[in-house]
């Protein structure tokens, strides 16, 4: 039986070179949960993890353990303790050096750099920095046999859209990462950090470009109804006029979002 997303305690092949396991850690900002990624070229005696999950979910990193064999090198896409909970507990499992882009939870191995490219478990990965949702936001470009796919993060997700981080993310960098992942790896299988996979990064990155562009376009008219600027407005009383058709529940979500927006428009 085929199995598809979301399935917990289980592993998901997606490509010859790239399985999933699925935290099961559900929430408003986790989606389904947390995707940890097992890459490994075909007939590899090693493998690479991608971020490992949250901390106190001891049963998934043993099922990810299992899955993975001997960890080569463990990589995180970005600092969020659903991604990075699990560094020391993982670390001490398999005793693989940990590698992110910043030295915090790179142990072992040096912090990661733009453009790089590792080579691990039979495999070419290239690291792409794609700040916004957060500034240390990294994807990884992997490559084998002709097949190429693109682990996103958070960055852009399998399904909904992502929430900027306003204690260090930024809407410029966001569109200048959405871009950048559009001219390069448009046509990559797309491994998002929560959310289901998609056959091709393209159209959902277009659709997300598409989708902030058209919320910008509605603080504007939201900050003309309430007779402010983007440098005097309040952020939460700017969601209750955009965001008045979306459960209350995601408000706080929403503010997180907001506030990069207004901080972006009062640069413009």
């Amino acid at each position: 039986m085929t199995v598809v997303h979301p399935a917990y305690d289980t592993v998901r092949e997606v490509t010859p070179f790239a399985s999933v396991v699925l935290c099961r850690n559900p929430g408003l900002m986790e989606l389904d949960g947390t995707n940890t990624w097992i890459l490994r070229a075909p007939g590899s005696a090693t493998s690479v993890v991608v971020d490992p999950g949250p901390k106190k979910h001891r049963e998934h990193l043993r099922t990810v353990v299992d899955v993975a064999g001997d960890v080569e090198l463990t990589l995180f896409t970005h600092r969020h303790h659903d991604h990075v909970g699990a560094l020391k507990r993982f670390r001490t499992m398999t005793g693989a050096p940990t590698r992110a882009y910043s030295d915090e939870y790179s142990k072992g191995a040096p912090r990661l750099r733009d453009r790089e490219v590792i080579e691990a478990a039979g495999l070419r990965i290239a690291v792409v920095h794609t700040p916004g949702h957060t500034a240390d936001s990294t994807s990884f470009l992997v490559e084998h046999d002709g097949v190429t796919a693109i682990l996103t993060g958070d960055t852009v997700l399998g399904h909904g859209t992502t929430v900027l981080d306003p204690r260090d993310g930024t809407l410029a960098d966001y569109f200048n990462s959405l871009n950048r992942l559009i001219v390069d790896a448009s046509d990559a299988v797309m491994l998002p950090g929560h959310g289901p996979d998609h056959a091709a990064l393209g159209p959902v990155a277009r659709f997300y470009k598409q989708h902030r562009e058209e919320r910008l376009d509605q603080i504007r008219a939201a900050l003309d109804s309430l007779g402010v600027s983007a440098h005097d407005a309040k952020p939460m009383k700017v969601v209750k006029k955009v965001y008045a058709d979306v459960d209350e529940k995601l408000w706080p979500a929403a503010k997180m979002s907001v506030k990069t927006q207004l901080e972006y428009l009062r640069t413009l």
